[in-house]
């Protein structure tokens, strides 16, 4: 088993839901097209992720990334061409959808109410994770912030806010998990212990569909990638892609 930057088990939270056919695409995407109105923020998008796999998209800013996440779970539909999530096309409304889909955004949205640990443990108790209260210990650990477990998010610094975005979708279960930047307001321990969490959660079964600019991260990762742009949209190889970032895409 692999063992963290932070010494601790990489196996943080709970197992994925019961897979279906381990060989069919959790996400499958032909000549899809997103945008917003104005027409589309990037070349058409193919791409086909299965379980136990991890994909990460690059591109540069503003290339689409984000928008193309946004359309896997649900959030925004599609201008043109194929998308299918599970099999079917992806409805964000849906509970079921929900119950098999995490996914972290750059964005910050929290119950002010509700302690960081509180958040976790109504995460994971409403995903029907078997003893919450130990799961959400290992993955506060994990992400460390044991020491403000019992404080408010508004308390917690920009990066430790991120921190339990991203704890949220680790202490409950999930075939799919969708990641938009989550290298973001993370020091460099912290960036190594996420690739250490999203390779443990592939190896238990989900999918992983990571949007990132780190290159030490995509390369952590080992996986393929699709690299975005204006014009065209290309899988390859983790090391090709980087070569492509550093090159500017």
């Amino acid at each position: 088993m692999r063992t963290t930057r932070l010494g601790r088990r990489a196996q943080a939270g709970p197992p994925t839901t019961p897979p279906g056919d381990a060989t069919s695409p959790l996400v499958h995407a032909r000549e899809l097209s997103v945008g917003y109105g104005a027409g589309p923020v990037c070349a058409p998008v193919d791409l086909d992720l299965t379980p136990g796999e991890v994909l990460a998209l690059v591109g540069p800013n503003g290339a689409g990334k984000s928008t193309v996440l946004r359309a896997v779970l649900g959030l925004l539909e599609p201008l043109g061409g194929t998308l299918e999530v599970l099999g079917a096309t992806p409805d964000e409304r849906a509970a079921s959808f929900r119950a098999r889909v995490a996914g972290v955004m750059d964005d910050d949205s929290w119950f002010p109410a509700l302690t960081t640990r509180e958040h976790l443990l109504v995460t994971a108790a409403g995903h029907g994770v078997t003893s919450p209260g130990a799961v959400v210990d290992d993955v506060l650990g994990t992400v460390g912030l044991v020491d403000r477990a019992d404080v408010l998010p508004s308390a917690l610094s920009s990066g430790q806010r991120r921190r339990l975005l991203l704890a949220a979708a680790f202490v409950r279960p999930c075939d799919l998990l969708v990641l938009d930047e989550p290298e973001q307001r993370l020091d460099t321990e912290m960036r190594g212990t996420l690739a250490d969490l999203v390779l443990a959660r592939a190896t238990q079964g989900a999918g992983v569909l990571v949007a990132t600019h780190d290159g030490t991260l995509l390369q952590a990762l080992s996986g393929d990638a699709v690299v975005i742009g204006e014009r065209t949209c290309e899988r390859m190889g983790a090391a090709a892609a980087l070569a492509r970032m550093e090159g500017g895409v």
